[in-house]
Order: structure tokens, then sequence, then C-alpha cells
């Protein structure tokens, strides 16, 4: 009898790997028994379940159906994993037991929603044995075979496992077709060397069945255990079950959710779609990767290499289960162990993000439906107008002729080059929309895109050969294959004709999941097991060509049925290369879908929200996935993209706004304004002002996206990944940090004048004023009058910031201010990155400084580290220390006295040091 067992930390595997690196050295028995069945309690256990039953049976009006069989009934409701998850049939006994699996119904959950799965594995469902297991230089090699056929097609009999213990806290495990090559993303990874020396973790093997067992050293958490279900890898159906340590878990995208997801029989979708972002839809991107915080706040991360059509089942068990349809099952496993390690080490894997250039950390401004280049033009003016921060102005697709790529209405945007000119004349930048659906519906020899596109052949075709043609806004289109790398020369070559008339700086690359307005193609989609696979996870519309082109499209590297989620992530390397290529600068890039390593080349907004309370709460949770997932530029529509929004609600959401890492308002044609200028007085102001401190924490801001360029350090980031040990932050996602350090805390109701948020234990000081609040780790009420957004700095560190300008341009000229936060033992710490802004590579090239701010024995002293002719511009004007417990008798800079101001709120202020940034310098107060 084969069995699937819960393990604990104190049960021995049937195979343990030795930390030596030896040999794995098989158990007595290479069969495990049952997690539920020792020292002869199966009896007693089958004789309680059949009372259980019997008396559940008279409560539930006879939803349990006939009695299962003993073996079923030992199995608790919140270890049944789903043995028939297709949707839209109605599981029987019949269906369920021509599987050879448990039937047992149970009563739907109250919302409707699926719940305890009816059909489950019993004990001693077939799997495979893992047959042999031999050393590699890196790891272990084995053998996995199946004798029973499991109940898709073509399942492979014979699987190849490769374990790499490619670091002290990365494991590698992957399991595909032993006889015959399958799909794998075309990824670039790393390539290890040699073995991993001292890793802190250790694994052990089921033989028969096969299992994986993953724990961690120091603690023996069981982090991953692959015995609790079958293994099931068939051509078109892989699946692998494991059981988690806890609930709390984080990440697998894209969806709207709660940052914290359910694991109450929830099932996540990773199907890249164009739809609104609602709760439990699959939506722009797909993003195999989990966080999971362990009791005692340790965390790892698993991120699965695999791009087909996916769904994640969640279950309280606490377990999981991984179901794609294609492909093979590449599991990388981050060690942490603390949550900040577990992003840095996934990065390794997929890159570390870009470094944006400074501009497109200032505040954007958009919308669909300006109608002209002149009205795009007046709402740039009004902002000037009202010294309101702007970086960016952009526009959507109704700049173009018949929406067609490439192309300018030369009616109504006639002057967009004079206004692009004009924005560039004030220090600010213009970006524009770009769909990947090429029109191709106009005369032959008009159009050069389609026509040199065709001629190249660089588009999707159908699996006769023939461009797929679906609709999007132009009509009738076809898709670029950005698969292909001549069609990166082509793209390349279309947005240089374009900017030799208008010179944009920035590109917003949309529709690219990709999106298509008619299921699949003008045709439909051929018969076939791509677009009818023998199991369709999940998605939207129950079919994977629902509002997208369809699987079985033929692109250079694959079928679109292997690469759809990756779409978005081959056009924006694409484009990101071809702005390298034109400006010769940094490139700026915002993508609506993403997967893994997208932070590479792009940001990301959250898509088409709509101007509601719930949409702006709902951007928090995004905000913090995207960190999660290596694209830290990131940022929701501000006011909301569809819909009115009201003047109290954009005033909030503008305040929220300008803590996205990618800060932009957005909204919809057909809609009233909603740029700061379309509101009161007072609104407006309150606009303006949040803005102005945004761009006063820039230095601060883009420090922390030198960080994430540099190791993988998230920008936007929850509370628990700074108190970790700290469970009352784990289910945090109404408030941030900034780093380390910056705590924002947004008003997200209506008709309220105060807000209540979490301050952890420490010392926090009122970012305005630097009034200390002493926390020992409680919920706390906030003044938050209509014009003000709670921020807060963590005792013990140094902000950079700067005088604000209305374009980051003008801010980088101003001096610098550096507020000190002194923790409870006197001391702070900070750094700052400075360079020119946008040249390419200035870190590697060694063109920047790095200075480090320190406070120790009421000495503050700047070093500078590195340093460059950039920081030679700019000087330190004012130190502001927070938390100076008596008035000094005297400041003294760099041994010489200085004039101060001592607060009775305990702050110091010393102003008008003119100070280089390039030189170093001490200021001492006794």
């Amino acid at each position: 009898m084969k069995s699937y067992q819960k393990l604990t930390a104190a049960q021995p595997a049937a195979c343990r790997v030795e930390e030596e690196g030896a040999a794995p050295v098989p158990s007595s028995h290479g069969k495990l028994a049952p997690w539920w069945v020792g020292s002869g309690l199966l009896v007693a256990a089958v004789l309680l379940s059949t009372i259980t039953v019997w008396v559940l049976r008279q409560v539930s009006g006879g939803w349990l159906g006939p009695t299962a069989p003993p073996k079923c009934l030992v199995v608790p409701e919140s270890h049944r994993f789903d043995c028939y998850p297709e949707r839209r049939v109605v599981v029987t006994q019949e269906l369920c037991e021509s599987r050879g699996c448990c039937f047992i119904q149970s009563p739907p959950l109250a919302d409707g929603k699926q719940g305890v799965p009816w059909c489950f594995y019993p004990p001693d469902f077939p799997s495979y044995t893992l047959e042999s297991l031999n050393q590699t230089a890196l790891g272990m090699v084995g053998l996995l075979v199946r004798r029973e056929k499991a109940y898709y097609p073509r399942d492979i009999q014979k699987l190849r496992l490769d374990v790499e213990f490619e670091t002290d806290t990365r494991l590698h495990i992957k399991i595909t077709d032993a006889a015959n090559p399958r799909y794998e993303v075309p990824l670039d990874v790393p390539r290890v060397m040699k073995r991993a020396e001292n890793p802190i973790y250790s694994l052990n093997f089921s033989w028969d069945p096969f299992g994986v067992v993953l724990q961690r050293k120091a603690t023996g958490t069981v982090l991953l255990n692959t015995t609790v279900a079958p293994l099931i890898f068939a051509d078109q159906f892989l699946q692998i079950s494991t059981s988690l340590p806890s609930r709390f878990l984080y990440g697998l995208g894209e969806h709207r959710d709660t940052f914290l997801h359910s694991l109450d029989w929830n099932t996540l979708t990773l199907w890249a779609r164009d739809v609104s972002p609602t709760e439990s839809f699959n939506l722009y991107g797909a993003h195999p990767f989990y966080l999971l915080m362990e009791e005692g706040g340790n965390a790892h991360g698993v991120f699965l290499l695999n791009s087909n059509a996916m769904e994640v089942a969640l279950q309280p068990a606490p377990g999981l289960t991984w179901r794609t349809i294609g492909g093979v099952l590449d599991f990388y496993i981050f060690l942490g162990p603390d949550p900040n390690m577990v992003i840095q080490q996934y990065q390794q894997v997929i890159g570390f993000p870009a470094m944006p250039p400074i501009w497109a950390l200032g505040f954007h401004l958009c919308r669909w439906g300006y109608g002209s280049s002149n009205e795009t033009w007046q709402t740039v003016r009004a902002m000037r107008n009202y010294q309101i921060p702007q970086d960016g102005q952009w526009n959507d697709i109704d700049y173009m002729d018949g929406y067609r790529d490439f192309t300018l209405d030369s009616q109504k945007f006639a002057s967009l080059p004079s206004l692009v000119e004009d924005l560039h004349k004030h220090g600010q930048r213009y970006v524009m929309i770009l769909d990947p659906g090429i029109s191709s519906t106009s005369p032959h020899g008009s159009y050069w895109p389609f026509d040199e596109g065709l001629r190249r052949g660089l588009f999707l075709n159908t699996t006769q050969g023939q461009p797929l043609i679906g609709q999007v806004w132009p009509g009738f289109t076809a898709f670029a294959d950005f698969s292909n790398p001549d069609t990166h020369q082509w793209w390349l070559e279309n947005l240089q004709h374009f900017h030799a008339h208008v010179p944009f700086d920035g590109l917003w690359i949309d529709m690219n999941e990709p999106s298509n307005f008619m299921d699949g193609s003008e045709d439909g989609c051929p018969p076939g097991e791509l677009d009818n696979p023998p199991y369709t996870p999940a998605v939207l519309g129950d079919s994977l060509s629902a509002k997208t082109v369809c699987a079985s499209a033929k692109q250079k590297v694959s079928v679109h049925y292997n690469l759809h989620n990756l779409y978005g992530l081959m056009e924006a390397k694409a484009t990101a290369s071809a702005l390298i290529r034109i400006r010769g600068k940094r490139p700026f890039l915002i993508s609506r879908s993403t997967f893994p390593s997208q932070g590479r080349y792009s940001g990301h907004w959250l898509g088409d929200n709509r101007s509601q309370w719930k949409d702006m709460r709902y951007s928090i949770p995004g905000l913090l996935s995207f960190s999660l997932f290596g694209v830290p530029l990131v940022g929701a529509d501000i006011c909301g993209f569809s819909g009115s929004a009201s003047e109290e609600l954009c005033t909030r959401w503008t305040q929220l706004g300008a803590f996205y890492p990618f800060s932009r308002n957005h909204n919809t044609q057909n809609e009233k304004a909603q740029d700061p200028t379309a509101f009161s007085p007072a609104a407006r102001t309150a606009m303006k002002d949040v803005l102005l401190t945004r761009y006063s924490l820039l230095p601060f801001l883009y420090t922390l996206f030198h960080r994430a360029h540099l190791q993988g350090d998230t920008v936007a980031r929850p509370l628990f990944f700074e108190f970790p040990r700290d469970e009352a932050t784990w289910e945090l996602d109404r408030q941030f940090l900034w780093g380390q350090s910056l705590l924002v805390t947004p008003v997200l109701e209506p008709g309220v004048d105060s807000v209540t948020g979490y301050v952890p234990q420490g010392t926090w000081y009122d970012f305005y004023t630097g009034s200390s609040v002493n926390s020992s780790g409680e919920m706390l009420k906030m003044s938050a009058p209509l014009e003000h957004l709670s921020l807060h700095i963590r005792g013990g560190s140094i902000l950079p910031t700067q005088k604000p300008g209305t374009t980051t341009e003008a801010t980088r000229g101003n001096p610098l201010r550096l507020i000190v936060a002194l923790s409870s033992h006197a001391t702070a710490w900070g750094d700052l990155f400075w360079d020119d802004g946008e040249s390419l590579d200035t870190f590697e090239k060694g063109n920047y400084s790095y200075v480090v701010f320190n406070v120790t024995q009421n000495i503050f002293t700047s070093t500078v580290l590195h340093a460059s002719t950039e920081a030679t511009k700019v000087t330190v004007g004012t130190l502001s220390i927070f938390g100076v417990q008596k008035p000094p008798s005297k400041v003294l800079l760099n041994g010489q006295e200085k004039p101060f101001s001592y607060l009775d709120n305990q702050v110091l202020n010393v102003s008008d040091l003119g100070m280089s940034l390039s030189r170093g310098f001490s200021l001492q107060w006794l």
C-alpha cells in the first residue's frame, strides 16, 4: 500500500541526504506509513470516522452520500487533495471512482465557492517510485518510474529528477521527462559551478511513493513535504502537492486579493488576461512565486519556473497544489532566513531590477480622452500655473491615427511635436502608449509597420502558417512575435521613425497579454489539444483563447500555448532595448503584462481600476505583491481609471499615490477631469503639498531604487519585512514602508479625520514635526484631516531629503536636508546614492557618489565612500535631528561653532551648512 504522509520534524524520511555530501542513505524501509496510522490506531480511527459520518449525515441532510471506504474516512477534510479539479463538471461518485479516488460529499461554502473537494486522493493512490538516486558534482540525479497509468492522457512513465544544491540558501529541484525533451522557459538563470558547502537546509526523500521533504536545519521546520498527494506528470497535466508549515503565504500573482492569501480552499489561476482588476480572476501577469512566513519569524520562498497556464490550489491543511498544463516542474527554493533575504535570493535567479531614471520617480499625468495635443498642453500649463510638481505628461491611444501604432492624428495632435519640445524646455518628459496589435487592414504600401512585418514574417501565425488576425483598437490586427529576434529589429526601426518626428522619452506598453477583442482569431481556433487541452485551469472565460489569441498560434521559439504568459516580458525586453538604442539613456518603460524577471526591463501599473474606495485599498496589496516579484517600479492609477472620482477620494488617493514608487494619475475618456487642477483650491493645495513631500524625498527614494538594482532590496515594503518576529505585522496591508524607515499610513475610508494604524515597537517620529511616538507594538489612532497624510520615521534612521521643486530636474539643484531620527540609544544611520540621474550603468562604470551618514555619541558624520563630479553640484544645507533629549549648549561643524535652533519637541535644527556633498564632514552637539 502506497501512502501519502504528513511529516513532522521529528519523523525520519525514507531517504536522507547526508550533510557531508555522501550518497543518499535509504532507511530500513522505503515505504512510509500513512501519517494518520500508528500504534494500531487505524481501527480506532475508522470506527471514530464511521460514527462521525453517521452524525454528520443526520445534521447535513444527507450531503455525505453513500458510506465511503475506511481508507477514505480517515483523511481529514483539510487534507483532502482534489482528484477532480475540473470546473463546470458536477463531480459524481461514478466519475470520481473511475479515477480511483475517494468520494465524500460535503456542503458548499456559504458564498457558493468550492469548498472541501468531494473527490480526493486515497492514501494508496498510485504514484511514482524513486528507482535510483546518484550523486553528481552539484547534487543528485534520480529516476522516477510510474507503473500504473494516471487518468490524464499521455502520462510519462519515466521521469528524471535533478537536484542541485546551488547555494547555502538556494535549492534547485527539477523534474522532467527522462526520455524526451520538453519545452522549458527561455529565461536566463544562473549556472553554479560547485555544490553548496554548508546548506541551511536538509533534503530527504521517500522512495515509494516518491516524495521530497525539505527541512530548515536550525529549527527542523518542514518547508516542503510532497508525500501528501501523488505526483502526476502527463504531457498536458503536471501536478505536485505539498504541505505548508504555516498559513502565512503571499505572492502568486497577478490577482486582486489581500496581501496575505486565504488558504480556505482558494484557487489562484496564472494566465495573462485583459480584465479590469476583479477578485478571483486571473489578471494581467503571471508570477508563480510565493513567500511564506514560518513560526518564529523565519521565511522561505518557492518559485516554479514554468510559463504554461497554471493554477495553485491552497487549502487549510495547510497545503498547496501546483497544477500546470505544460513544460516541466522546475523549482527554486529560497531559504532566507528572513523575508528580505528570500526576495534578494529570488532576484539572484530572475535578475535584479533596472535602475530607473530619476525623472521616472516624479509625478506623471495621463488620461484617455484629452482629445487633442492642445488640450493635453492646457493641462500641463495648468499644472505649471499652480506650481504642482509634474515630470511626465502622457498620452493614451487617442494621439494615434485610427488607433494604429507609430502614427499621429495629424489634425487633433498636429502640435504634439511642439508640446514635446516645450516639455523638454521645462525639464519635463513625454511618454506615449503602444499596443502589440498591428493594424492589418490598411491598403498595401500605406502602412509600413504591417507591410514590413508581413514581409519579414514577424507576426504570430495560425497552424496553417498565415498571420493570425484578431481585433484590437484599430480593428483587425496581427500580433508581433517578440520571441523572434528579428521582430526586435523591426520594432526598433518603427520606434526610430516615430521618434524622429515625436521625440518621446518613455513608453507605455499596454494590451500585451496579448489582448484580443475576439476569442482566438477572426476564424476562431482549430480543433486540437493546444486550444482544447485535456485539462483547462480555472481561467476567466473557461478557455485559453478567451479574449486573447489561439494557444495553437505559432511563434519563433514555440507555440503560444507555452509562450502566452511571456508575451509582455518579451515585448518589454524588445522595447527597453530599443529605447536604449534610440536615446542612449536609461529606458523608462511601464508594462501591463508581466512575468518573472520583468523588473529588469520595465515597471508595472496595476491596470484598469475604478474610482472607488475599495480599489484604492486593494492597490496596497498589489504594490506589495510586485515588490515580492522583483518589480519595484509599481503603482496604481491614482484616483482610479474608470468612473468618476469624488474630490475626497481623489485627495486621499493622491496622498497614497504620492508614495507609490511609480506615481501616475490616469483616467478614462468621457469622465470629468481628475488631475489636481480640476478640484477646489483646498483639494488642489492638499494634492500639491503631498506631491511636494514626495519630491522632497526623492534622494531617499532614488537610493532605495539603487539598493533594489544592486541587491534586490524592496522599495515599498511590508511591515513584517522589518519586524518578522512581530506576528501582528504579518496580516497588515493597509500600511507600508519605504525601505526600512518611512512608515506610510493612508486614510482609506470616506468621511473620517483620523486613521488607525499599527506602529511597531520602538521610537518613531512624526515626519513633519519631529515629535516622537514610543510604541510597544500597538494600533494607534492618528489625526488625519483631509489635507494630511500620516508619515513616521523610524528611530535609528537618517533620511536624505531635498528642497522640492516642480520637476526632478529643478529639485536636484536644491540643497539637501538630512533628517536624523535618533534611536533610543541616540544612534542613527543612513545613506545616499547620487549620480546624473539618467546615464546608463553609472554604478557599474563608477560614475556615482555614495555617502554614508552616521550618528553616535552626539556626533553626526558624513563619509564619502565613492565620489563623482555630480556630487560637487549639490550641497548639504540643513541638518534636522529628531530626539535630542536636552538642549545643546553649542553645535560644532567640523570643529567650528555654528548657530542652531532647538524646539520643545526635542528637535535640533542646524541650517546654512553649505557643505558640498562630495566632501565628508562632522557635526557635534554638546
